[in-house]
């Protein structure tokens, strides 16, 4: 993994670990926070085909994010935003870069 790419998956995972608003999960899906609080940081949150949503950043290719409330069987070719209903926390999981 690049170093650029490492430095946008750590600020991604201190904008969910450090939310501008919590996650209030009988007001709002977790897809729908999880894009509010990356555009909140300035992120741009784009529609994409085979995941929840991407991310697109200069001079690197999209990165794309699906959302879960477990974490159990979750694909590795994909990053990961999880919600652990327990705890009431999000966490991140990035994809595997072979």
């Amino acid at each position: 993994m690049t170093a650029k790419i490492t430095q946008i998956f750590k600020l991604i995972e201190d904008t969910i670990t450090k939310p501008p608003i919590p996650h209030e999960p009988y007001k709002q899906s977790l897809k729908a926070w999880a894009m509010y609080c990356l555009r909140d940081k300035g992120f741009i949150v784009v529609y994409a085909q085979n995941a929840d949503f991407a991310i697109e950043t200069k001079g690197t290719e999209k990165l794309y994010f699906k959302v879960s409330n477990s974490p159990d069987d979750l694909d590795n070719s994909i990053s990961w935003i999880v919600w652990d209903s327990v705890t009431k926390s999000a966490s991140l999981i990035p994809k595997k870069i072979d």
